[in-house]
């Protein structure tokens, strides 16, 4: 098995209802690459630095091929706007440790 890679997001929803539609949707295009959403939006405790300027969410898959192949998809590239339009956001594929077999 290799390493897993996480899609990592710090979304600050400006447009509350403008939004839901892509919170509707987000969930079946990630599925159907294998990623499983780990953390949405909980509580965060800032320990150093900066706080995040919104809410974290979470999503791992098990390849960086993966998490690549999803958010190219033809099903996210069409919903990836109404984000960009309804929020702020700083998005990451970080890299895991690899998992033994």
């Amino acid at each position: 098995m290799g390493k897993p890679v996480y899609f990592i997001i710090d979304v600050k929803i400006n447009d509350p209802e403008a939004m839901k539609p892509y919170q509707q949707q987000v969930a079946a295009t990630f599925e159907k690459f294998g990623g499983r959403r780990l953390i949405a939006g909980g509580a965060a405790e800032t320990l150093e630095g900066r706080a995040p300027e919104g809410k974290i969410v979470m999503v791992r898959f098990d390849s960086m091929e993966q998490a690549h192949a999803w958010h190219e998809s033809p099903e996210y590239q069409a919903i990836i706007g109404i984000r960009h339009t309804a929020a702020e956001s700083r998005a990451w594929f970080v890299e895991g440790v690899e998992q033994a077999v």
